[in-house]
């Protein structure tokens, strides 16, 4: 028997479908899914096979007034957009999206068919684009003002100690005393600011060196008390890198979690845990740059969370959520990777805080622009 007109339509669409970079699912007139193309299954890594037939609804975070506004579509045969939605992926992970709905007429049936975008990668490209520029901006500004407040400082701390010869009275002293030790941390507390003066030194480093050393000072500093867990890829290659540099990073965030968990006890109830996780990353987007290889390391900790008014700042100078911190570690740390053309990323919930570290690998194909390939 010769395929009808219909099929071979229908088949020949299927494959136009299957061509697009797009997500496209379309759904009949009970909001049931007919037919989702090769994108849309990657995006919301499932098969068809599973997903046809199913309420399409039912694959948003928030499904209840997602079904209504595809019901009130089909019914005014009216077309709509709606952007940064969540919908909910085949393994529960999340993902945001911008969808447009559009009603169309398919052999005498009301059906409707949905473009997705992922908007994700886009959305983390822009946010760090504006984390880059404004710890430049700030890290500027600081600078600028230590510089300002440097100089004055060796003067008095100078006039300090000429004052301390001069005076014979032990009680008169300890004022000198008190002046020169402040004046000498105020000195440190700059310099600091500064940032480090020594040049980079580049090597071949193993990211799994770097990590062991920041776990075995932290947990000396502990005096073993936390927990530390290891989920390593062996894979990883030697990364070119600052080792000093890498080291100092890694164990400010390290010692960053160490203080989260023991400042909500956790030290001492034995509860407290920090994960250290690497993992290979393929092109990946830094600064507008994208590598074909990036080493990720993820420093995880179980405490209680970073406070919601100051996660968005906790990469800027003096900025900490401990009434006992500078706020340098993280803006250290961050500069420090950034000089190995890195990025910090921080995700926090009462759960706990990760941080996220990239470094590109070095690889014979150096980074390209990515100023307009995102894959929207």
């Amino acid at each position: 028997m010769r395929p009808s007109h219909t099929s071979s339509r229908l088949t020949e669409d299927q494959f136009l479908l299957d061509s697009l970079k797009i997500a496209v699912v379309l759904l009949d007139d009970r909001l049931r899914v007919q037919y989702l193309n090769t994108a849309a299954e990657a995006l919301l890594e499932i098969s068809a096979s599973r997903l046809r037939g199913a309420h399409f609804a039912s694959c948003f975070a928030d499904p209840a007034p997602r079904k209504a506004l595809l019901q009130q579509a089909l019914l005014e045969q009216q077309p709509y957009t709606e952007r940064t939605v969540k919908m909910v992926l085949g393994d529960d992970r999340e993902a945001t999206v911008d969808y447009a709905v559009s009603p169309v007429h398919r052999d005498g049936a009301s059906q409707l068919l949905l473009e997705i975008q992922p908007m994700d990668r886009s959305m983390r490209i822009d946010r760090e684009r504006a984390m880059l520029s404004a710890n430049d901006t700030s890290r500027s500004l600081v600078r600028s003002l230590a510089h300002e407040i440097k100089n004055p400082l060796g003067g008095i701390l100078g006039a300090s100690q000429l004052l301390a010869q001069e005076l014979e009275r032990d009680d008169l002293r300890e004022y000198t005393d008190i002046i020169i030790a402040e004046t000498e941390r105020l000195r440190q507390l700059v310099d600091r600011l500064l940032g480090p003066s020594s040049p980079v030194q580049m090597a071949a480093v193993n990211i799994h060196e770097i990590t062991e050393r920041a776990a075995t000072l932290v947990q000396a500093e502990t005096n073993g008390r936390l927990r530390i867990l290891r989920e390593y890829d062996p894979s990883i290659p030697e990364l070119c890198g600052d080792r000093g540099k890498l080291i100092q990073a890694v164990l400010n965030l390290v010692r960053n979690a160490m203080q989260a968990v023991e400042s909500s006890g956790q030290l001492d109830d034995g509860t407290a845990r920090i994960t250290l996780r690497t993992r290979i990353v393929n092109h990946f987007t830094i600064g507008g740059h994208q590598y074909r290889i990036v080493c990720r390391l993820d420093i995880l900790d179980n405490g209680p969370g970073i406070p919601e008014d100051i996660q968005d700042r906790i990469f800027y100078p003096l900025v900490s959520g401990r009434p006992t911190g500078t706020g340098l570690g993280l803006p250290i740390a961050q500069s420090a990777i950034q000089l190995h053309q890195g990025l910090i990323e921080c995700e926090s919930a009462r759960q706990g805080t990760r941080f996220s570290i990239y470094l590109p690998l070095q690889t014979n194909h150096g980074p390209r622009n990515e100023t307009d390939n995102l894959d929207r």
